[in-house]
């Protein structure tokens, strides 16, 4: 049996993956079977709905314990930091989105990766659904892209990480339709709750994410290209954690994974960006890995 550990038991998230792996059963030979909590209630409450045996104390209480494990906290400063134990023990790792809160610290901590080889991811899951990669085969039709506008949830003031709270997920989608070759960002503020942020590509496309503080808006993408334009929300799968988890799954078992430096230090690049450009929203940032 591959045994996975959970680090971070705040977030929805790591009840969701256990509840796959433990009560749904969708994987065989493969269990999260250690969870450690931001706090005691937490814990106990991701082991108890995730049907997760072991709770430890300290996180680093599952090396040599576990064959895997996931980090899963709200913020994302607390990724790396947490996972550089298990780095140096050698032990594969998926991280949460977002990957981590700064550009600089996630390219030494894939560079330490490299060296130790050992197997590393990070994604949203939003890009793992059937919707958007159907989305994203329509799109390579449409020829040069022009513009690609998102639609969902963020609150810039999240206690969270701000807008990397939410943000990730457009910034994720966004890239993996158009490139990496993004080398500005503007944040525009609205005077309630709902902004709007801007990225340049060197190739010309403009990206616009509608950043909705109100209600509960479902993720959307419009691309216009010189073939024509989609208009398209993301529908999630019945069950829209499970293509991820397969998937890190495949890299804890494999040690091979198709997420890259680009794709997982790409949207921390242009969040951290738009981070400063809440700040001082009339000037427009310099973005680019």
């Amino acid at each position: 049996m591959l045994r996975v550990g959970m680090v971070g038991a705040e977030n929805s998230h790591t009840v969701a993956i256990a509840r796959v792996l433990n009560v749904d059963k969708k994987i065989p030979g493969v269990r999260a079977t250690h969870v450690w909590g931001e706090t005691a209630a937490h814990a106990k409450d991701a082991s108890q709905r995730g049907e997760i045996p072991t709770i430890v104390r300290r996180a680093e209480e599952m090396i040599g314990e576990v064959d895997a494990v996931v980090f899963d906290h709200r913020h994302g400063r607390d990724h790396l930091p947490a996972a550089m134990p298990f780095l140096e023990a050698k032990i594969p790792l998926f991280i949460d989105k977002p990957f981590c809160y700064r550009r600089a610290e996630g390219r030494r901590f894939l560079a330490r990766a490299r060296q130790l080889k050992v197997p590393v991811c990070s994604f949203s899951t939003l890009p793992k659904q059937a919707s958007f990669k159907q989305l994203k085969k329509d799109v390579a039709k449409l020829g040069k892209i022009y513009t690609v506008i998102s639609t969902g949830p963020c609150d810039i003031k999240s206690k969270w990480g701000g807008i990397f709270f939410y943000g990730i997920h457009q910034v994720d989608m966004i890239l993996r339709l158009t490139g990496y070759d993004f080398y500005r960002t503007q944040i525009v503020k609205g005077k309630g709750q709902n902004h709007s942020a801007n990225i340049l590509f060197k190739s010309g496309t403009v990206g616009t994410m509608n950043l909705v503080g109100e209600g509960r808006t479902p993720f959307h993408i419009s691309v216009v290209g010189e073939k024509g334009r989609i208009d398209q929300e993301i529908i999630t799968d019945e069950s829209m954690y499970f293509t991820g988890i397969k998937d890190f799954v495949r890299m804890f078992k494999t040690g091979k994974t198709v997420e890259t430096d680009e794709t997982m230090l790409g949207p921390v690049a242009v969040l951290e960006s738009l981070q400063k450009s809440v700040a001082k929203p009339q000037a427009r940032v310099g973005a680019g890995l």
